[in-house]
């Protein structure tokens, strides 16, 4: 039995609904996953109900986008309670600034003469987290772009014309939350964060696991994290960071994390409980 613990779904930036997330997951003969969608918990409910069905485990998830040191980081919650208070109250927060963001990028759109507009944008959002991805595939049924990849690479990547910053929470901060909701604060993708030099400092702060099994990690990387992650103590998890066709085809079930590491991952979620 194998797991996958980084998966999104069109409740953030992936096209999958939740049912076809675990129909996937289904299908790739996975024992265990979690749906981790951007500032949102959204999908949870409906996801648990489809692996119930599917006599898949169910772990809820969110990654938080935050910064440490002025650089940019993601965090996976695993076990969270989503009916938590503060954990409700500051993704709602993050909402409203993925609204506002958005928002912005469309106001520099329209003065490059793109009459992109809020209304689309939404409509192809349909959630509370939406993103640049949303807009990018606006750009492209709009006939302003060949692909979504052209949408990032001429208006929405970093330094270019539409770009806007993102506003994040602390890395601290996101670790309280996850602890304050019962859950389990995982350093997500290492090996593309280039934050090595942080992880010793944040597993003091309060980190409890690291990503070494990523879509993206050479064997080098996830043998160096494994071996990392075992020199300071901290949790092994890992997952393809599926969007379902967001990234050109499907990711879910080129990595498979042996089960192993969701009993420890519980059992550390037990604890902090």
């Amino acid at each position: 039995m194998y797991a996958d613990l980084h998966l999104h779904t069109y409740f953030s930036d992936g096209t999958y609904s939740p049912e076809e997330l675990v129909s996937h997951a289904r299908a790739s003969d996975l024992g265990t996953i979690s749906l981790t969608d951007h500032d949102t918990v959204e999908g949870c409910e409906r996801a648990h109900a489809a692996c119930r069905e599917a006599g898949i485990e169910f772990i809820t998830g969110c990654e938080f986008t935050v910064e440490h040191g002025h650089r940019e980081l993601h965090l996976l919650g695993y076990y969270l309670d989503t009916q938590n208070a503060p954990l409700q109250a500051a993704l709602s927060r993050h909402q409203a600034a993925r609204r506002e963001r958005v928002r912005q990028m469309i106001e520099r759109l329209n003065a490059l003469g793109i009459p992109i507009c809020e209304e689309t944008v939404d409509g192809l959002a349909a959630c509370r987290a939406p993103g640049r991805p949303h807009l990018a595939r606006a750009l492209v049924q709009q006939g302003y772009c060949e692909s979504m990849d052209a949408a990032f690479q001429t208006y929405l990547k970093r330094g270019r014309s539409a770009w806007v910053a993102k506003e994040k929470m602390t890395c601290a901060e996101a670790i309280t939350i996850i602890h304050g909701a019962g859950g389990v604060a995982v350093m997500a993708h290492p090996g593309i964060t280039h934050m090595d030099d942080a992880i010793p400092e944040l597993a003091r702060s309060g980190l409890d696991g690291l990503e070494c099994f990523y879509t993206r990690h050479s064997t080098a990387m996830t043998e160096r994290y494994l071996a990392l992650a075992a020199r300071l103590g901290l949790l092994v998890t890992g997952g393809s960071d599926c969007h379902g066709m967001n990234k050109g085809r499907p990711l879910m079930g080129g990595i498979r994390v042996p089960i192993e590491y969701v009993g420890r991952l519980k059992a550390a979620a037990r604890v902090a409980a």
